[in-house]
């Protein structure tokens, strides 16, 4: 990456900060995800959540979902209470980042990168908790901000970067291979630049940093391996970006998948297919909740 295009990204990113969604709910639950969620304070998360009528109503709408159960819940403490601390921070950050691309500057459909990400967030937590890792909700958040980068690109250079979803549709390869081909890095550089910008935690950090490496070092952790596997079988059941990308991958031959065994023996005796059933039933209420969570029509 070059010291200009770095230092770009980084003045906007400092610009972000700046932004009223931004300084009054995404830089404090960042440091919200820092605690343990005993230690959260309650009152704070209500008045977030009640920060304004939108994202209020955007709570709700994931708590009635049934990809959570769907509590029936019409309040803000009742959806709060229902969905649990760690999921509301979760919820309240993709719903406040949705505000930093303005509707006409989006290179990729919204709904299409919401989708996705939101994809990625449920199969984490699903896969997390089929292998008995200790904190799926901290798999459904990795999975959920992953491609942050993508965001990064958009606004730091959103010509380059619309050049390169292009030539990723006309060639049918990942965006992350069109980034390196005609940009020189990658969103998962940059969105390890925001999040060590907004103090996101080492994991989560390594987590946006290294979902796309096709060789892993051992100490990246699982919450890496996890978030991995649940991108690309995301991409292979059809909530990928909006094209069609040419996948031919072997889940269990991945180096990812290598890794997380050693760690979680569970693994072995995952029922893959149930979990590909899993999501392509889980698919359509997936299209559901971005449409009415993350409508950019929601968003001035």
């Amino acid at each position: 990456m070059s010291a200009e295009y770095l230092e770009r990204i980084r003045s906007r990113i400092r610009a972000l900060e700046d932004m009223p969604a931004v300084s009054v709910i995404v830089l404090p639950l960042v440091s919200m995800l820092q605690l343990p969620p005993e230690q959260v304070d309650l009152e704070q998360v209500f008045e977030m959540v009640s920060y304004d009528s939108t994202i209020a109503a955007q709570c709700l709408r994931m708590a009635n979902s049934p990809l959570f159960g769907r509590r029936n819940t019409e309040t803000v403490r009742g959806a709060v209470t229902a969905l649990g601390i760690r999921r509301v921070v979760a919820i309240l950050m993709g719903c406040c980042l949705n505000r930093i691309v303005p509707a006409e500057q989006w290179v990729l459909p919204p709904a299409v990168f919401w989708r996705h990400c939101l994809g990625c967030a449920f199969v984490s937590r699903e896969l997390a908790q089929l292998i008995d890792y200790p904190d799926p909700e901290k798999a459904y958040l990795a999975g959920l901000l992953h491609d942050l980068g993508i965001l990064v690109n958009t606004l730091t250079c959103g010509e380059e970067f619309r050049r390169c979803l292009q030539a990723a549709q006309d060639t049918h390869v990942a965006i992350h291979q069109s980034e390196l081909q005609n940009l020189g890095f990658t969103h998962c550089e940059t969105g390890r630049i925001l999040g060590e910008s907004w103090h996101f935690s080492p994991d989560i950090i390594n987590a946006i940093e290294l979902h796309h490496c096709s060789v892993t070092a051992p100490t990246s952790g699982s919450l890496v391996w996890l978030v991995q596997l649940s991108d690309v079988l995301c991409r292979l059941r059809g909530l990928g970006y909006g094209y069609d990308e040419h996948l031919s991958v072997d889940l269990t031959g991945e180096d990812a998948w290598t890794k997380l065994l050693q760690n979680h023996p569970a693994l072995a005796k995952m029922d893959l297919a149930r979990l590909t059933m899993d999501i392509d039933g889980a698919m359509d209420e997936i299209g559901t909740v971005v449409d009415a969570v993350f409508n950019p029509a929601d968003f001035p």
